[in-house]
């Protein structure tokens, strides 16, 4: 039986939403509606949601929604600008409903974080780092396994559309490498999601084995030479892989560990709705009186 996880179980954890994905999943899965304005509203309707059910569920105190908005523009695509390439651009209508969505979450008095040079991967390490330094636990709410790299003693990251949660002992137990071993263990498998080079033949399991023996992916590099002498099948051959992609590791290395967000200072990420923003925004989606009752019943003014 899994032990119990300490971020699940306290009221006072920081919840950091990884908000894009679930953006997009109510693009894919809502019925079509319109805003005031006519155009499509569908994946704001399901997005706004999402974020009640959440607050019904978990009833958090402290929460921040971190949105992606450095779109083949951050960090990461002047390191390797075929990063995340495999990917289309959003369509027009999705791009204003990310507008509508941030601008319900900031009326609900919800934090929102968005930034040209790092994505909302890099924000929410950098505040569950934060609210670590200050002794507070936090709950990250993706399906994305690259923030489980995020994930200290206390935390637990929520894949909310399964329902199913992970701290660090389960995160080690599914990925065979502790938390803060998971970029690593990306820049040798690679990520085909985010179009990241790995290493080839390399895949989840032997990546584990060779950071459980050499501890990260310097010291794995420096030891190529005795990996062939590792007692595990094939390891002549891994060994000679890494030795022909040593420079594609260390560059895939810079796009899967954490390029720090600066947290605003006196960023305060408790709920504090504005009556006068949220009755424009419920205008604005067209909410019927049912729907705008139950936010105003679950919101803590």
């Amino acid at each position: 039986m899994a032990r119990s996880i300490s971020a699940r179980n306290n009221a006072e954890s920081l919840y950091l939403v990884d908000s894009s994905i679930y953006v997009y999943q109510a693009w894919h899965v809502h019925h079509a509606s319109r805003d005031i304005d006519g155009k499509p509203s569908h994946a704001a309707i399901g997005f706004t949601e999402f974020l009640y059910q959440l607050l019904s569920r978990r009833q958090p105190a402290s929460l921040v929604c971190a949105f992606d908005e450095s779109h083949g523009r951050s960090r990461r695509h002047r390191i390797y600008p075929s990063y995340k390439a495999n990917r289309p651009p959003a369509p027009a209508e999705l791009k204003h409903q990310f507008t509508l969505c941030k601008q319900f979450v900031q009326a609900a008095g919800i934090t929102a974080l968005a930034s040209n040079e790092v994505e909302a991967d890099d924000i929410i390490g950098s505040l569950a780092a934060t609210a670590r330094a200050r002794g507070l636990a936090s709950v990250i709410v993706s399906a994305d396994k690259d923030l489980c790299q995020f994930i200290g003693k206390e935390d637990a990251i929520w894949d909310y559309t399964r329902d199913t949660w992970m701290d660090a002992t389960l995160i080690e137990r599914r990925f065979g490498v502790r938390p803060s071993q998971i970029p690593d263990l990306l820049a040798l498998t690679g990520d085909k999601t985010d179009n990241i080079p790995g290493v080839p033949g390399i895949g989840m399991a032997t990546a584990a084995k060779l950071l459980v023996k050499w501890g990260n992916l310097d010291m794995l590099l420096e030891n190529i030479s005795n990996v062939a002498n590792m007692k595990f099948r094939g390891a002549k051959t891994v060994a000679s892989q890494l030795a022909d992609h040593a420079d594609t590791v260390r560059l895939s290395r810079q796009l899967t560990g954490l390029h720090p967000y600066p947290i605003p200072a006196g960023l305060c990420w408790k709920l504090a709705p504005d009556r006068e923003k949220l009755n424009d925004i419920f205008r604005i989606l067209q909410f019927d009186d049912a729907m705008k009752q139950r936010w105003v019943q679950i919101l803590p003014w």
